[in-house]
């Protein structure tokens, strides 16, 4: 049977894909597009079409990411039926996972400039699709609120979520457990902390995530 000659449709996907495995080949970034697009077979001007620049393909995986998430998420029946927590333990349990399918890059490109926050600028966008995701689980469970004065600040609680992110996101980069199971519970005992301090009842579960993150402190150094 003949092969056949059809010719691959390039698209954000195939760009990023493409990229990832070029990082992940080369155990650095491309230089230029054009060293880019030549190695993999692509032409500049379909490159253009969906990236401005390498650096905007290296934010654009991270929202891949979280948009892969988001769709898991969505797809799921009984999503929509759960509580605020609930819906935030999926989520970071459903983004780690994807994150450990592609763990060696990532590992990569967060540890490849000698100044963490160069690494961490690549994050600028996922930043954002994080908060206004934690603003509107916050928001949600405002309305349910009567009391003006029990209401939470979003701002500051969706700079928190952020926080938290990157505090699982260090601990899963350091975690050699198997199956990434300390992460999981790190996810767990986090989220419950959070949305206790949410429901002002917070010092059993402070308590408890600090137990935690005491034994676990060795994982820091």
């Amino acid at each position: 049977m003949a092969a056949s000659n059809k010719k691959q449709t390039v698209d954000s996907q195939y760009i990023i894909t493409k990229y990832m495995n070029y990082v992940l080949e080369h155990d650095k970034y491309p230089k230029s597009v054009y060293k880019f697009c030549k190695e993999s077979k692509i032409k500049e001007e379909e490159f253009y079409e969906f990236f401005g620049s390498l650096d905007s393909v290296n934010k654009g995986i991270w929202n891949t990411f979280f948009s892969t998430t988001i769709d898991a998420m969505n797809g799921n029946k009984e999503y929509d039926s759960l509580s605020s927590k609930d819906k935030m333990l999926t989520f970071f349990f459903t983004f780690f996972e994807l994150l450990t399918l592609n763990r060696s890059y990532i590992l990569l490109v967060l540890k490849y400039h000698e100044m963490p926050l160069k690494n961490l600028g690549q994050l600028k966008s996922l930043r954002n699709h994080i908060k206004d995701f934690a603003k509107e689980l916050i928001e949600v469970d405002n309305d349910d609120k009567m009391f003006r004065i029990a209401k939470n600040p979003v701002s500051i609680y969706s700079e928190g979520a952020w926080l938290q992110f990157l505090f699982l996101l260090k601990f899963w980069m350091q975690d050699e457990s198997p199956g990434f199971e300390k992460t999981d519970v790190a996810i767990e005992k986090s989220v419950h902390t959070i949305f206790d301090l949410f429901d002002n009842t917070p010092l059993s579960s402070v308590l408890d995530f600090g137990k935690f993150l005491w034994k676990e402190k060795t994982m820091w150094n």
